[in-house]
């Protein structure tokens, strides 16, 4: 993998796959391994997706965010937000990934922007919230089940004083009732193809609600 900057985030640095990675040895197939039709998907890690790049800018900009917070990255896949956040002046960063070659790629990014990442490498949406102040979760709301898995571990980090910012470019399970919008920011997003347009990605507040959470208008900032 390639050392190279973040697109839209030229302060940070991080391995990205190429032609010549050699990732799809890392891809199971599934029951389609015989297919000659199946195009398995890269390890999402490898790649920079839209909602962890707007979270990641937007706190880059305003540092005031995370300053002498305890962070927690969820779902961080190649870890580029909580890198943001060490170098806007965190207390402590924690990044929360499940894939294990994910785990090792974020460690290799944090080093190579030398920031301190302390790496937790399970699923931890069944527990209770570790010790932050400030969940930023990019990107986790792309699928049904990951969005019923994470939606009830934020309404936990609310119910115990923790303010949770959400990185998205509008994925179907976007649970827009419960989000505040704060900023938009025009990021390339994973997939796209260099030349196509950069589309606004949103950066929100999550907040707590009594109705179950459904696509709808987003909220603005007075």
């Amino acid at each position: 993998m390639r050392l190279v900057p973040v697109p839209a985030l030229p302060e940070i640095q991080f391995y990205t796959a190429h032609p010549g990675s050699g990732l799809r040895r890392l891809v199971d197939p599934g029951d389609d391994a015989d297919d000659e039709l199946s195009e398995p998907q890269p390890p999402y890690w490898a790649y920079a997706w839209a909602g962890g790049v707007v979270l990641a800018r937007h706190i880059l900009d305003h540092p005031t965010t995370v300053a002498g917070r305890r962070v927690l990255d969820l779902g961080a896949g190649s870890g580029i937000v909580g890198i943001a956040a060490a170098k806007a002046g965190a207390r402590e960063v924690i990044a929360a990934e499940i894939d294990r070659n994910g785990v090792a790629a974020l460690a290799l990014n944090a080093a190579a922007n030398g920031a301190a990442i302390a790496v937790i490498g399970h699923d931890i949406t069944a527990g209770p919230p570790p010790a932050v102040d400030l969940v930023l979760a990019g990107d986790v709301f792309y699928g049904q089940d990951v969005a019923l898995r994470v939606m009830p571990f934020l309404d936990r980090c609310l119910a115990a004083g923790i303010e949770v910012l959400v990185g998205d470019p509008g994925r179907t399970y976007l649970p827009r009732s419960r989000l505040r919008l704060l900023a938009e920011y025009q990021v390339p997003d994973f997939g796209e193809a260099k030349e196509a347009a950069l589309k606004p990605s949103g950066v929100f507040r999550f907040e707590a609600g009594t109705a179950p959470a459904l696509p709808g208008a987003i909220k603005r900032s007075p």
